[in-house]
């Protein structure tokens, strides 16, 4: 996740590295120099919408192989001892979970920060009120698009005023509140009345994510934005962001799931305030890009781990068999290990970028979903060779964004 009011304008010092050192986990596991990632639980995969973007093609019926509520909170607890910062709660739709409160106050106890990933439509007061007192951190609710065009995306007629209705009551119970929205062709359309809307409902976080094509949203490959159409909302983002800094406006901006964006915006910087672009670069640069194996782990409603939530096809194992902080840990897991050394097996465009360092060549599940390859280049960057400062390859001449290796 990109943080581009922070960092677009008003970046921060960089943070002093966390000191060194080692701890056990469960068994007399050794989690020495392991970084602790952000984890997104699916808990379960049941949903009352039927979304054309679901990466977990979830429907409205439990998993017959769901974790049950003593394993759940099991999990809980073994992201305690491995210390993970925060614990996003997804889905489907997690408010179907009835042990949800539970949860999210066993969490905070634990000092992970809850959060929650939700569409919205199952929040009434009573239940804001009780996600405060439970101790959720944020709420982010999905809107993706106004009106008709939300409940087409979404598969529900009134998907939207019951989405808007639960955003409201989290705001109004106390409640950090965000609203997700997805670029698509279905949606971009959308995407200024929505960035309206953020700020009209005076909810604290805008995150904009790009599409990844796994889950249904395989379905819509043909459908896909073209580079200048992404790039352009993008831009339109980065503006907005500027707009609401100069206004004096609390909301904050951030953009997910396309690490193109972060060298977008430090190109940006450097030709609009060159003094601030080293700095900026070496805040991208600490934050790596994409971070999927590194600083973003998923579990799912069976208890198996993968490196983010876009990875179901691709097991690290599971938290029924292994403690979590030990899947993480373990340095010869095949996948992890070249997650973390990944500069060595991307090839093609993105291998001889010089911004590597700053997106992490990009999403791998989607250009495994576009090209078949876990480990070409991202066919999503809409960034131009000679921005990027890369030789015009007769292999490239097509455009920014066509595969190679």
């Amino acid at each position: 996740m990109l943080d581009v009011t922070k960092l677009l304008c008003r970046p921060p010092h960089p943070p002093l590295s966390p000191p060194g050192g080692e701890d056990q986990g469960e068994g007399g596991i050794r989690y020495a120099d392991v970084k602790r990632p952000v984890v997104a639980w699916n808990l379960t995969r049941r949903c009352n919408l039927h979304c054309r973007h679901c990466y977990a093609s979830a429907r409205n019926a439990p998993h017959p192989e769901e974790l049950t509520a003593e394993e759940g909170r099991a999990l809980v607890d073994e992201l305690g001892r491995f210390r993970v910062p925060a614990l996003i709660f997804t889905g489907g739709e997690p408010l179907l979970s009835a042990d949800l409160p539970d949860l999210i106050h066993r969490a905070a106890d634990l000092g992970i920060f809850p959060a929650l990933s939700t569409n919205g439509t199952l929040i009434d007061g009573p239940m804001a009120r009780r996600l405060r007192a439970a101790g959720a951190g944020y709420v982010g609710v999905s809107l993706d698009g106004i009106g008709a065009v939300h409940d087409r995306f979404r598969g529900l007629r009134g998907a939207w005023e019951q989405a808007l209705s639960g955003l409201r009551h989290c705001r109004d119970a106390g409640l950090t509140v965000g609203i997700r929205f997805t670029l698509s062709r279905q949606t971009l359309s959308h995407l200024g009345r929505v960035l309206d809307l953020m700020e009209a409902e005076g909810v604290q976080r805008g995150y904009v994510s790009h599409l990844v094509h796994v889950g249904r949203a395989r379905r819509l490959l043909p459908f896909a934005l073209a580079p200048a159409e992404t790039r352009a909302a993008v831009e339109a983002i980065f503006d907005r962001a500027e707009s609401l800094h100069r206004r004096g406006a609390p909301l904050e901006l951030v953009t997910g799931n396309s690490d193109a964006d972060g060298v977008l915006l430090y190109l940006r910087v450097s030709e609009r305030r060159p003094e601030a672009a080293p700095l900026v670069r070496d805040l991208l640069r600490r934050r790596g890009g994409n971070s999927a194996g590194l600083a973003i782990a998923n579990v799912d409603d069976r208890g198996l781990a993968h490196p983010d939530q876009f990875w179901a096809h691709h097991s690290l194992g599971s938290v029924r068999e292994r403690p979590f902080g030990e899947i993480w840990s373990d340095s010869i897991q095949p996948l992890l290990a070249r997650l973390r050394n990944r500069r060595a097996h991307i090839h093609g465009r993105c291998a001889r970028c010089p911004f590597f360092d700053l997106c992490g060549g990009g999403s791998r599940v989607r250009a495994e979903a576009l090209t078949g390859d876990l480990w070409a280049s991202d066919p999503a960057c809409y960034l131009a060779d000679a921005e990027l400062g890369l030789p015009s390859l007769e292999e490239h001449h097509h455009g920014p964004c066509e595969p190679t290796g």
